[in-house]
């Protein structure tokens, strides 16, 4: 499966394949965000399976340093799937995700109607 373009209430959606390899560095951050850019998407959609345990473990940092990233070079993100387990298992964690929600960059979400409705706000 490859990555996917399309528009979503009006925004340009740059999803990435929920098949390959790991992204786990801001190396992997900075290909998509080339490839997203070349397609005129404002959103990139990372998908929960191409993030690793270490991505949910934030005293590793790979997710504050890629999502980071992606946020200076003028993207929203929106992490899509189950992270139940992962919050679960990490205070800290939960509260990122809640803090991130509230805002306008970052986005946990269950699925593509549950990104639809926070573009809908």
């Amino acid at each position: 499966m490859a990555d996917e373009i399309y528009e979503l209430q009006g925004v340009r959606i740059y999803e990435v394949a929920r098949e390959g390899a790991l992204l786990k560095s801001e190396r992997d951050a900075t290909d998509i965000i080339g490839a997203a850019f070349s397609e005129r998407c404002s959103i990139v959609m990372l998908p929960v399976e191409r993030l690793g345990h270490d991505f949910f473990h934030l005293k590793t940092r790979i997710a504050g340093e890629m999502l980071q990233k992606f946020v200076t070079y003028g993207f929203r993100v929106a992490v899509i799937g189950d992270i139940a387990e992962h919050v679960r298992a990490s205070d800290a964690l939960r509260d990122f995700v809640y803090e991130s929600n509230r805002g306008k960059h970052i986005w946990f979400v269950a699925n593509i109607a549950e990104l639809e409705e926070k573009l809908k706000a």
